[in-house]
């Protein structure tokens, strides 16, 4: 049982890759939220699914986006900065104060998001894992911990509805 057990147990975490891509994903978070070394951070995604049906061809298109997601316990914020799988560049950040949001829950189905609702008008879904092996969608990095601690901060912190 040792034996197969060691054979079979699946892709492993790169710990050194992991570990320097968190680094890179801090210097970004960093550089582009303001005090953003007093926020922690994890990996996240979004979804744009678009559905087409041409006659008899009926299927969907799936677009992700790549985000650094940051929260910070002491100003009960949290600030989403768009990236690349590679972290060789970011967006612009956008920062959800919890006084100033409709409203946010975590949506079990269809899939395991963090929603937030900056207004009437859009939101954002946020997935999160603690680690994916896919390097050419998503950062490849292991985040079992921090995700555990923005699973507890947005839940208990940060969501209402």
């Amino acid at each position: 049982m040792g034996f197969f057990s060691k054979l079979f147990k699946g892709p492993q975490v790169d710990e050194e890759k992991s570990r320097a891509n968190a680094a890179k994903m801090r210097a970004l978070f960093d550089g582009a939220v303001e005090n953003g070394s007093s926020y922690r951070i994890i990996f996240g995604y979004t979804e744009d699914v678009s559905r087409f049906n041409y006659g008899f061809v009926h299927g969907s298109k799936t677009k992700i986006g790549n985000l650094i997601v940051g929260w910070n316990e002491d100003t009960c914020t949290v600030a989403v900065v768009p990236t690349v799988p590679d972290l060789s560049g970011c967006g612009a950040p956008s920062v959800y104060r919890r006084d100033e949001i409709l409203k946010a829950y975590r949506n079990k189905y269809p899939t395991d998001a963090f929603v937030i609702y900056p207004d009437r008008k859009g939101y954002i879904a946020i997935n999160a894992y603690d680690w994916l092996d896919d390097e050419s969608l998503y950062v490849y990095v292991s985040q079992e911990q921090e995700l555990a601690a923005f699973t507890d901060f947005f839940m208990n912190r940060f969501a209402k509805k």
